[in-house]
């Protein structure tokens, strides 16, 4: 992706991550770009699979735009963490330091970022959490082994997918009885899915399952990752917001 894109993702991620729908207006100010550039962008992005946008309410990112999102702000907020912890930079400066590093930042190197780093749950200068890691392992050690030659792959927690999206179980992680029940529901790895309908942010999420409609909690939902079939992202550049990410 662009950086320009990846910018628009994570400030729509920001307020998606708050609870809120992002509204135009509130983009353009946080990315200092003048309205019909947002106006152009969100179409972009809807066009995409990478937003939904209502009238009168404002954007939210897909299951596919919140993956690409979180992949970025992952690696945003451990360099916050690295900047910080590792370099002793002031609070107040690793957030501007880590937006002109972020885009540059390999898969690989955040991986091992985050394993030198002792796989940190949240950012150093507002404390925001950091968005999980999205390989399938049950420690550091074992996240060392996968990465090497892993091939990329587009994952999320089926909590993040919105009505309509369909994905592919790939893992379940959380402690053994919520992963037995996952498992007793029939979402196993390789199972396919599809939202049915899910409430904005909060409340339960209906999944359908060989031709059952399961309702999971939000909680129970973000444990089961799974795989969104890729999709041709817009390369749509206009003069691009910079350092936008909190």
């Amino acid at each position: 992706m662009s950086e320009s894109i990846e910018e628009y993702l994570e400030a729509i991620y920001a307020f998606n991550e708050r609870g809120q729908a992002a509204k135009n207006a509130d983009l353009a100010e946080r990315l200092k770009v003048m309205p019909p550039s947002v106006t152009q962008m969100i179409r972009k992005l809807a066009e995409g699979g990478l937003v939904t946008y209502e009238p009168y309410r404002g954007v939210t990112l897909t299951g596919s735009g919140t993956t690409r999102a979180q992949k970025v702000v992952r690696k945003h907020r451990l360099l916050e963490r690295f900047l910080h912890d590792t370099l002793g930079l002031d609070k107040g400066k690793v957030h501007d330091e880590a937006c002109r590093l972020e885009h540059d930042l390999s898969d690989e190197a955040a991986a091992a970022l985050c394993n030198s780093l002792n796989n940190p749950a949240s950012c150093p200068d507002d404390g925001k959490p950091i968005p999980p890691c999205t390989l399938d392992h049950e420690d550091c050690g074992q996240c060392k082994m996968l990465r090497e030659g892993a091939e990329p792959r587009l994952l999320t927690q089926l909590s993040n997918l919105k009505p309509g999206e369909e994905a592919t179980v790939a893992f379940v992680r959380g402690g053994r009885a919520a992963c037995q029940r996952i498992v007793d529901m029939g979402l196993c790895p390789g199972t396919r899915v599809r939202v049915v309908n899910a409430a904005p942010f909060h409340g339960p999420v209906e999944v359908s399952v060989r031709d059952t409609v399961l309702a999971l909690g939000r909680g129970l939902a973000a444990q089961v990752y799974v795989e969104l079939g890729d999709k041709e992202t817009p390369t749509f550049q206009p003069h691009g917001p910079r350092h936008t990410v909190g």
